[in-house]
């Protein structure tokens, strides 16, 4: 395919048995086309077989596509470039669906804006594990960027980049140092060697804790008021920006069907395939959407577990919570807690939507170290689900000018097991550290079915290795692990207060 400013893209297809033409599924995506992300998505042909003609195209400067890839910023206009061919081809009916998770999640939404040209937009859309802010939704949270995921996409993009020119020692190194984890120290002089116009190395370089210099997408809200079945998950990074774009495509009008399982960005236990498939026969083939797949809002709280609507929710719940701690002070009087970060043990992050190892696990060795504070509720008196975003407020302080909280909730079983929920990190750089302020922290939404005689617990400490960089408590940006500079933080904690928020509506600021 020729692009309008000449540069030639290339797709496969895949093509249904018979005689066309078909309706077409597009996915464009910079990771090979014949990959075509079978990683989460049954193969091109299981959709073909489905009477669908499937089109997986390399994005500019991947794979066989000519031009030099410039990340997001090429997408837009040749997006729109690829659904006016595709109509053109003599296979297709006129008829577009689009669909993939995470980058092919976000190309389906940026389509030139500029175009009025219906021609240029699908039919109907089904971005999975993605979101419109590059800083919140791509890159960091809690004003800390996601370092080994950060790092770790980044290589993997660098490392295609070498394969492309041939730079065999390139990717070698990089290889290398993905499969023996010193990427987590020397990844961003990797990129600087070989690839130091990347996308990764870019947000790496920016504040986080700014919005100013970011990039948030705009997708015109011709597209957003187009049918959308909207795929998130419980442990995936990008969830939040699943959430904000089914706020988007409400506000411009639109009707998106949410489907958020319990589900990690790559492993998606039982898969989307069935309900996507149902999705695209009931716009593109005008077949009715089966009884199971016509709510608007369904969510599956555990593998393999049944999907619904979950409970209603229109206010916080607040939890209360008490320290695990046996000498703490009386709960009703004023009280602290202190906690010592010292950079050569840190605690590390595991599982929850940052880590490597994404998704539930065991966290009883970590919540008995002693630089890590637990609180908890009383035990359950009858079944709960609890459904939506949890959010913590509580008074600190620290003794340096710098410092991060990093926040696990997770289901004290009644044997005595404790199995992580999800997690959040907050991160505070300057002089303002020292005071005793209340400061929150925003955790990852979550969907739990909990029963009688369970508890919530909270667990705080001050890093969440390698999931986000250590703070080296000078108040300069981390950027690694720990090092000679790297200061012992202690922090004076006070009563915290939990409120779990709708998962759906409009969310109030968290500073």
């Amino acid at each position: 395919m020729a692009c309008t400013d000449g540069i030639q893209l290339v797709s496969r297809l895949w093509s249904p048995p018979g005689k066309g033409p078909w309706p077409a599924l597009l996915m464009r995506q910079p990771y090979a086309r014949a990959i075509a992300s079978s990683v989460t998505y049954a193969h091109p042909a299981w959709y073909a077989q489905h009477g669908f003609l499937v089109v997986v195209q390399d994005v500019r400067g991947r794979g066989d596509s000519g031009g030099d890839f410039q990340g997001f910023t090429q997408e837009a206009r040749d997006g729109a470039d690829t659904i006016s061919w595709l109509r053109q081809l003599p296979q297709c009916n006129g008829r577009v669906g689009s669909y993939g998770f995470s980058y092919q999640g976000l190309t389906q939404l940026l389509n030139d804006s500029s175009s009025s040209d219906a021609a240029s937009l699908p039919n109907c859309l089904a971005p999975a594990m993605a979101g419109l802010d590059e800083r919140l939704h791509w890159a960091s949270e809690g004003g800390a960027h996601w370092w080994a995921l950060g790092l770790g996409w980044g290589l993997q993009l660098a490392a295609q980049r070498c394969q492309r020119d041939s730079d065999l020692e390139g990717w070698q190194k990089i290889r290398t140092s993905l499969e023996d984890g010193s990427f987590l120290n020397e990844g961003l002089q990797l990129l600087e060697s070989y690839d130091p116009s990347g996308m990764a190395l870019a947000w790496l370089r920016q504040d986080p804790r700014k919005a100013q210099g970011w990039v948030r997408h705009q997708p015109p809200e011709a597209l957003l008021r187009k049918p959308m079945l909207l795929i998130g998950g419980w442990h995936d990074p990008h969830l939040r920006g699943v959430l904000d774009l089914w706020e988007r495509s409400r506000r411009a009008g639109g009707d998106p069907q949410l489907r958020i399982g319990a589900w990690g960005h790559l492993h998606w236990p039982g898969g989307a395939d069935a309900m996507q498939l149902a999705f695209f026969q009931h716009h593109l083939q005008d077949k009715a959407l089966p009884q199971n797949h016509q709510e608007q809002l369904a969510y599956q709280a555990r593998v393999h577990g049944p999907w619904g609507p979950g409970p209603k929710q229109e206010a916080p719940i607040y939890w209360e919570l008490h320290p695990e701690n046996a000498s703490a002070q009386d709960p009703d009087q004023d009280w602290s807690q202190y906690l010592v970060h010292d950079p050569w043990r840190p605690v590390p992050g595991r599982g929850g939507h940052l880590g490597l190892d994404a998704g539930p696990c065991d966290r009883a060795d970590l919540d008995a170290r002693n630089d890590v504070v637990c609180f908890s509720s009383a035990p359950l008196e009858q079944p709960f689900t609890l459904l939506g975003r949890p959010r913590l407020e509580l008074a600190i302080s620290a003794d340096q000018p710098g410092f991060d909280l990093c926040a696990c909730l997770s289901v004290l079983h009644t044997n005595g097991s404790v199995r992580q929920l999800c997690t959040g990190v907050a991160r505070f750089l300057g002089e303002h550290c020292m005071e005793k302020r209340i400061r929150q922290l925003e955790f990852q939404p979550l969907m739990v079915q909990l029963e009688p005689g369970e508890r919530l617990r909270l667990s705080l400490a001050a890093s969440a290795w390698p999931q986000i960089a250590l703070n080296p408590g000078d108040g300069t940006m981390p950027m690694g692990g720990n090092s000679a500079n790297h200061r012992v933080i202690s922090l004076e904690l006070g009563k915290p207060s939990l409120g779990v928020y709708p998962l759906l509506g409009e969310q109030p600021g968290v500073n």
